[in-house]
């Protein structure tokens, strides 16, 4: 599975305050948290996102509090993957239950500036960028979560696997 848009570049210790600020957790609306991912950041981010775009960050994206609804802010408002230097642990397992993929690569977060035309290729853990032409390896997601990834999160995968299964 390839993931493909413009890249959208961020820093170091981008908090989940910073990607869906506290004033908006009194809805779990998923739309509404799209409306409002990194507005303090830039007011009008969500305006400026095309479905597939790609978001490129520093090290310890997802720092802060463990609300879901920061995942789900950058997958609602269009970014199909997430790639940073590293991530908040905490954000990491929450990207991955409600299927947001994210991928870990220093030097493809240092070699990619905004606006640079990316593919990334879930399975082998490939980053491309096509506008310089450069190729980067990222940590490679493992088999079970790109499982999860596909069904779309952790519930759905664990729901097709008792209708399939009959059980977990």
């Amino acid at each position: 599975m390839n993931l493909k848009g413009n890249a959208w570049k961020f820093g170091n210790d981008i908090d989940t305050d910073v990607i869906i600020p506290a004033r908006y957790l009194n809805t779990s609306d998923p739309k509404e948290l799209a409306s409002h991912c990194m507005e303090d950041s830039d007011p009008d981010f969500s305006n400026k996102i095309s479905a597939g775009d790609v978001m490129v960050a520093g090290k310890n994206f997802g720092c802060g509090s463990s609300r879901e609804h920061a995942p789900i802010a950058i997958k609602e408002v269009g970014i199909s993957c997430v790639i940073a230097k590293t991530f908040a642990r905490i954000f990491y397992r929450n990207a991955f239950n409600i299927g947001l993929p994210i991928f870990e690569s220093s030097e493809a977060a240092e070699d990619i500036d905004e606006g640079d035309q990316v593919i990334v290729d879930i399975e082998l853990g490939e980053i491309r960028n096509v506008t310089k032409n450069r190729v980067y390896k990222a940590t490679q997601v493992p088999p079970f979560m790109q499982q999860i990834i596909s069904a779309g999160g952790l519930i759905n995968y664990v729901s097709e696997r008792v209708k399939k299964d009959g059980n977990l």
